[in-house]
């Protein structure tokens, strides 16, 4: 069961004009928000985010924080599993074809959940392999864009390697992954670029470093170079269906002694119970 403009219908059902500006310039900007138990996960940090996506696209935001928990929640319990995958799209709506904005528009929004499917247990035990390759996307890349096909593209690079993520650099620099934030760990030390118009603000990425802070785990906000990447003890990637994800093989080459590390193990414990404290908490 979806929600389409008004109306929760199943996905069968579901119509938009193919004149929506979504489909012919994919402008409009999305959320994806993790439900563990038919509690969405930070749902006030995805929402804070979509508005900031919102309001660099110069388009209104359609419904209040108060209306969104209505409509996302009727989502959730319209549907059977109680772990979910919430997916909203937003777009500028319905207008003929021009790339300048139309002057009146109702925007599109559209809500949809899958089954959540966190980290399976031999990808925490083994880690994944992930490749490299050369950030060519937009530079307003903290935009959560429905405008993905450079993302499309350099992920499907790690899908024909028989990897799972692409991880990126722009000028010898790490930027994120295809669809992910990267963290990399050296001597103990957590290391990640801070956030900038080069990368999206990840909400897990975030949910890290406030745990790193937490528990006097060492961590450095900064440019991370291509050799600290190749020369790293530790590579995690991280999102709202990844959660945190350790990578033991990059470029074909083992990521330290090619397993996942003990910054990882104490991490991925200490986000678990996180998780586990907040889901708890009353609504």
């Amino acid at each position: 069961m979806i929600y389409l403009n008004g109306k929760f219908m199943p996905v069968e059902e579901a119509v938009i004009p193919v004149l929506d500006r979504g489909f012919i310039f994919g402008d409009g900007v999305y959320e994806v928000i993790p439900v563990y138990s038919r509690h969405p996960f930070r749902l006030q940090e995805h929402l804070q985010r979509l508005h900031k996506s919102l309001e660099s696209i110069r388009l209104d935001n359609p419904h209040s924080d108060d209306e969104w928990r209505e409509l996302l929640t009727r989502v959730i319990d319209l549907n059977e599993t109680d772990d979910q995958s919430l997916y909203l799209q937003i777009t500028r709506g319905v207008a003929k074809r021009d790339h300048a904005f139309p002057e009146k528009t109702v925007p599109t929004v559209f809500i949809s959940s899958s089954p959540l499917s966190p980290p399976r247990d031999e990808q925490l035990q083994s880690g994944v392999g992930a490749i490299t390759a050369t950030d060519n996307r937009w530079l307003r890349c903290d935009v959560k864009s429905t405008a993905l096909l450079p993302n499309v593209l350099l992920r499907q690079l790690a899908v024909d390697a028989g990897c799972t993520e692409t991880l990126l650099l722009r000028d010898g620099l790490l930027t994120e992954g295809s669809a992910s934030n990267v963290f990399v760990v050296k001597a103990g030390v957590i290391l990640a670029p801070a956030k900038s118009n080069l990368m999206l603000p990840g909400i897990t990425y975030d949910v890290v470093l406030e745990l790193a802070q937490a528990n006097a785990i060492a961590c450095e906000l900064r440019s991370v170079t291509q050799a600290e990447l190749n020369e790293a003890d530790e590579i995690w990637i991280t999102s709202s269906s990844k959660e945190i994800l350790p990578v033991t093989t990059l470029d074909g080459r083992p990521v330290g002694n090619g397993k996942p590390g003990p910054v990882f193990q104490r991490m991925h414990g200490l986000y678990q119970s996180y998780k586990e404290q907040v889901m708890r908490a009353p609504s």
